[in-house]
């Protein structure tokens, strides 16, 4: 079974979650409280956290702040309902997806299986294994790794594949409704501003590494564009074009292994 940390002082609500989750085969364990709550988070013993923002003691997010210092395990943020601030400043301190409660708990089941998927897939056997270069930026999907300029991007599950599917089109305008789907595995909902959210942060670690001007731009009412320098044929891109805002293509080199 999938291990699962819930941190909650909601305590009829981990009961319910951890009966429900058991079910489709995810182990939860709870904690009641943002301290204890962390510790357990920096074990590393669970594929995913559950964390709610209002938690006595330490709140969720300086739960958040500190696990990201040095752990990058998925986080699912449960926040009250309306608080649009609450989601916005989890996002930024480096949550995968947020809940508003109160929730469905088919909706929780998957969200959760999206954000597994997401970090599974660098242990799944893939047929292809893609080095892609662009103007200072390496990614390799095998290792999940990504570098600007040299310099290491620390990067989440949903940056890194926010980072890969811009750099597969380089130059070309991807729309929201794209980006959604292979990236946070849902249908965009206009008032849903996590993907914008997820891009500003990403954005902010390249130009942190590539000390210029902005490497992600954001196309009003069209996307989002990983700009580059040099101009290359469509067909290099495998990314379709029906899910583009625009095609103006520009150079990557990409090296498969098996």
């Amino acid at each position: 079974m999938e291990r699962i940390l819930l941190i909650d002082d909601d305590l009829e609500l981990c009961s319910i979650l951890r009966g429900y989750l058991a079910r489709y085969g995810l182990e939860v364990v709870t904690e009641n409280n943002g301290d204890s709550g962390l510790r357990a988070a920096l074990s590393g013993d669970f594929r995913l956290i559950l964390l709610d923002v209002m938690l006595p003691g330490m709140d969720g997010f300086e739960v958040l702040r500190r696990l990201r210092t040095s752990s990058q395990t998925g986080v699912l943020l449960l926040t009250a309902r309306g608080e649009d601030v609450d989601r916005i400043v989890g996002l930024e301190l480096g949550a995968d997806d947020y809940l508003p409660k109160p929730f469905n708990p088919r909706e929780l089941l998957a969200r959760i299986r999206a954000i597994l998927r997401r970090s599974s897939s660098a242990q799944l056997e893939a047929p292809e294994i893609k080095s892609l270069s662009i103007d200072g930026l390496e990614l390799n999907t095998g290792t999940r790794s990504a570098t600007c300029n040299h310099v290491e991007l620390v990067l989440t599950d949903v940056e890194f594949d926010l980072l890969h599917a811009l750099m597969e089109a380089p130059g070309r305008i991807l729309s929201r409704e794209y980006l959604s789907e292979i990236v946070l595995s849902r249908k965009f909902t206009p008032l849903d501003r996590s993907l914008d959210t997820h891009v500003c942060r990403l954005r902010r670690k390249l130009d942190d590494a590539a000390k210029q001007g902005d490497r992600v731009k954001t196309i009003r009412s069209a996307g989002y564009q990983l700009k580059a320098s040099t101009s290359v044929p469509v067909e290099q891109s495998s990314v379709p074009r029906s899910l583009h805002a625009s095609a103006a293509p520009s150079d990557v080199r990409v090296s498969k292994t098996k």
